[in-house]
């Protein structure tokens, strides 16, 4: 069969919907300036959808820093890779203040967080050695084992007891190749907002002596007394012995780093090869992000604003009986029972006639007859915003309680 009709008579199971979904349920244009009230095909809507943690986004003195460094520096400065003619003193300064905040020897510099977790794993393992990994990992993680030539054993989320055996496995094999074994989890998963079980981890790490690859996307800014992260949070972030973040989530920008100790970083500077081969972060991307690392270290009350809404928020609902699961963190899922045309039509009367846009996760992210609403509150945020989305969200689930969305359509030529 020829690759191309192979690509059309099989769309993947999310493309297979876009005659009807693109430019509504997939691949919506929010605009306007970025802010919990943005426009959505021309009407206000109440954005939960941004992982724009701290306000960092439209902060007044993170816009200036981004605008006066692309008047200075343009964005082609440095030209190449950083190995070859991309370096500068901004890019070392921010990589040794990223490296103190998060109290680790030394930091590298990324691109992009989801490459950067994959080329993370490309070069720290090789066919000799064995991973061990979260069930409930992000796809960057995913896609980077699956890269793995060597052994690969998965564990059920939190479950330390398996996680154990695992390891018993891994060991076995890592006896007899005289490889290492690398076990990877996240700080805080993205979709279920709890924190992974970095103590329970880090407890068996001197019998099985293993390596420990922490993912702290969702955890870097917004957990610990600090910001640090979630090993702050939880009392062992000397025990992470790569740390890892994108500047995507609290830095509300692009790029990403990890950290840890300096012979280590070393090795990936000259064997990460999606950074050896590719374009320098633009110089006005680092001035931004040492700008927005100042901010996040100097203004606690940004953290302080956060998670006065995510307690607002998160016992509102609560209070009002939604089940948000397990989440310790800003991430928060909203659970209801349903099915995937029932996923539609709450998503449609949010937007249309709650004013409310929010990311809507079914199967197989979640399982089948599970409908997920999951909110990202920031510090831009205020407690009447919480108040309007609690309110639209009891008006959801009545209806979907009484099987009204099961006989509503939807209107064509969305």
């Amino acid at each position: 069969m020829d690759l191309f009709e192979k690509i059309a008579a099989n769309r993947g199971p999310l493309g297979s919907h876009s005659h009807y979904a693109h430019g509504y349920f997939t691949f919506p244009k929010l605009e306007g300036e970025i802010k919990p009230r943005m426009i959505f095909r021309g009407k206000e809507v109440l954005t939960w959808s941004l992982n724009n943690y701290l306000g960092l986004a439209n902060h007044p003195e993170v816009r200036k820093a981004d605008a006066d460094s692309a008047a200075e520096y343009g964005m082609a400065l440095p030209m190449g890779a950083r190995m070859m003619s991309g370096n500068s003193n901004l890019h070392e300064q921010l990589e040794s203040e990223l490296a103190d905040f998060v109290q680790k020897p030394d930091c590298m510099l990324l691109n992009f967080g989801y490459q950067g977790v994959v080329s993370i794993i490309d070069a720290m393992v090789n066919r000799h050695d064995v991973i061990v990994y979260d069930a409930e990992s992000h796809a960057c993680i995913i896609d980077g084992v699956r890269l793995h030539q060597g052994k690969r054993f998965v564990y059920p989320h939190n479950d330390m007891g398996s996680l154990e055996k695992q390891l018993q496995r891994a060991k076995r094999i890592t006896d007899e190749t005289g490889g290492g074994i690398l076990v990877i989890t996240e700080g805080v998963f993205g979709m279920s907002g709890n924190m992974g079980d970095l103590r329970g981890v880090l407890a068996l790490k001197d019998k099985y002596e293993f390596r420990l690859f922490v993912d702290d996307a969702h955890g870097f800014g917004t957990m610990g007394a600090t910001g640090a992260g979630t090993g702050e949070e939880q009392g062992v972030q000397d025990g992470i012995d790569l740390y890892f973040s994108t500047f995507a989530k609290s830095m509300a920008s692009i790029g990403a780093f990890v950290a840890g100790p300096e012979n280590v970083i070393e090795y990936l500077r000259y064997n990460m090869r999606s950074q050896i081969f590719a374009k320098s972060l633009p110089m006005p991307l680092v001035v931004g992000a040492i700008k927005r690392l100042e901010l996040l270290r100097t203004r606690p009350e940004l953290k302080d604003n956060l998670w006065t809404v995510v307690r607002a928020l998160q016992s509102g609902l609560r209070e009002k009986g939604f089940n948000i699961g397990t989440t310790k963190s800003p991430v928060t899922p909203v659970l209801l029972q349903g099915q995937i045309p029932d996923a539609t039509q709450i998503t449609f009367d949010l937007r249309e006639n709650h004013g409310i846009f929010c990311s809507i996760v079914v199967y197989p992210v979640v399982p089948k007859g599970v409908i997920m609403l999951r909110l990202i509150p920031t510090a831009a945020h205020t407690l009447d915003d919480v108040a309007q989305t609690i309110t639209a969200f009891e008006a959801v689930a009545d209806k979907l309680s009484k099987g009204l969305y099961s006989k509503a359509e939807i209107p064509a030529g969305l």
